[in-house]
């Protein structure tokens, strides 16, 4: 990783930025010269590592979202990035994705955000994750603090997580095993939507096609419409047959 130079404060350079590109090259740049393209496209800024007895869980999501593999160090990183590809809203993913180094006061921060976000409108998401019982902290309230002012500067948004309704964070991360599109049947899925339009809830849809398709052909295609959109659903309730669903506007 690039190191901080102590003398850019003099030159109205509050922080640096080091990041991974797509290649794998390290890239290092002026906060305010750092370009969301290639934060978006590039690669984890850190290297992941796996050893017998790590108590963190790591490992790889394939993203749906500009269908990409992210990376994650925990369930609880895991779980925001579920409800991130999930977001019709978010176009683009990153994990790890650089190191920010600055003065803060009369120290030097270093830090990497767990999660970078792109959205339709074109406006940026830096988000930090972390587990509740370290969210008041003083060290890492200061640290979010510093990032949150980083952020600003640049017109991103910044957010700190540490969950959501468990409810929702499930059946997110159920209806996910349902977001691959090459796996159904575009006639299934036409026809669901169609019957969707009749019928109410998700047994309903599945009763209605019946006599055309078996449940274990319609079910996946209901559920692979809730996630990307097609279809709604109260997701503060587990899902189940007798879930009341419709037809996106």
């Amino acid at each position: 990783m690039g190191e901080y130079d102590d003398a850019a404060t003099t030159t109205g350079r509050t922080a640096r930025a080091v990041y991974r590109k797509a290649d794998g090259r390290l890239a290092e740049v002026d906060w305010d010269r750092l370009l969301v393209d290639e934060v978006a496209d590039g690669l984890p800024v850190r290297e992941f590592r796996w050893y017998r007895g790590r108590k963190h869980y790591s490992g790889w999501y394939h993203a749906s979202t500009a269908g990409r593999l992210v990376a994650y160090e925990s369930r609880l990183e895991l779980a925001r990035i579920l409800l991130a590809d999930f977001d019709r809203s978010v176009v683009r993913i990153a994990a790890q994705p650089f190191q920010l180094v600055g003065r803060d006061g009369d120290r030097i921060r270093r830090h990497v955000p767990d999660l970078f976000l792109v959205h339709t409108d074109g406006l940026a998401t830096v988000v930090d994750v972390k587990a509740p019982s370290r969210m008041k902290d003083p060290k890492v309230i200061a640290q979010f603090d510093w990032t949150r002012r980083l952020c600003s500067d640049r017109g991103w948004a910044y957010e700190t997580w540490s969950g959501a309704e468990p409810v929702v964070v499930e059946n997110v991360r159920f209806l996910a095993g349902y977001r691959r599109r090459l796996l159904l049947e575009e006639t299934v899925l036409a026809e669901v939507l169609e019957a969707a339009g009749r019928q109410s809830t998700i047994g309903g849809v599945e009763a209605a096609l019946a006599s055309r398709y078996p449940g274990e052909v319609v079910r996946p295609a209901v559920l692979h419409l809730v996630w990307c959109g097609g279809l709604t659903a109260d997701l503060r309730q587990p899902l189940a047959g007798t879930t009341a669903i419709r037809a996106a506007a």
